[in-house]
This record gives structure tokens, sequence and C-alpha cells, in this order.
């Protein structure tokens, strides 16, 4: 299992940056996916999580009308389109599988899931 993740990068606020996932080594069509974000002094966040056939997107209140999440089954990459950035945006982001918690309204890692690639680090100054 390979995921790679890139196209982050340093910018001022308000910019915009288009972030690449490529996953290999599991069928990828049939997981939601997502992107999560590490920042420093904080726990993991699950930012957006698009379901298997792209039907279903779901995105935290932090990004929300910000971040586009899409995805390309037949290519096996995921994409999250950052627009409108914030100073609290700045993290390393990384794309896992994930499930909806319609409990707490949570993006959530898939339980049981162990392989995490390399992230991706975005930097945005005021």
């Amino acid at each position: 299992v390979d995921l790679v993740e890139s196209g982050g990068g340093s910018v001022q606020s308000g910019g915009s940056l288009r972030l690449s996932c490529a996953a290999s080594g599991y069928f990828y069509s049939a997981y939601s996916m997502a992107w999560f974000r590490l920042a420093s002094g904080k726990e993991r966040e699950g930012v957006a999580c698009i379901s298997w056939n792209g039907e279903s997107v779901y995105y935290s209140d932090s990004v929300k009308g910000r971040f586009t999440i899409s995805r390309d089954n037949p290519k096996s990459t995921l994409s999250l389109q950052m627009n409108s950035l914030k100073p609290e945006d700045t993290a390393m982001y990384y794309c896992a599988p994930c499930y909806y918690d319609t409990w707490t309204a949570t993006i959530r890692g898939r339980q049981g899931w162990s392989y995490w690639g390399q992230g991706t680090q975005v930097t945005v100054s005021s």
C-alpha cells in the first residue's frame, strides 16, 4: 500500500493550492477517502471525506465553502482544491480512507487502517 501526497507549498492568506494523492496497492475505488491534517500542537483533523463513488462529500466546519474534494477512481487519485486559505490552515496534509461519523458530525479515519504517506506541508502566512 502506498499513498503519496503532493502539491503543498507556502502561500499568503487568501491564496489557493491544489493537493493531490496517488494511491496504490489496494482496491482504491472501494473506499471512501479523506484529507486529514495535522498542525503543530493539535490533534489530527479530518477536513474532507468523499464516498467511494463520489456521490457523498463531507467537510469539516473549518473548511466548508473553501475546500473541494474530488477523486478519480480509474487513476486512483484524490484531490483537494483549497481556496481562500487562512493561516490556521497551516498543517501537514495526508490522504487516507475515512468514514463520516454521523453521530458526532466528524470525519474519521477508517478503523484498522495503518498506512499513511509522508504528507505534504501547507504553510499559509498572514
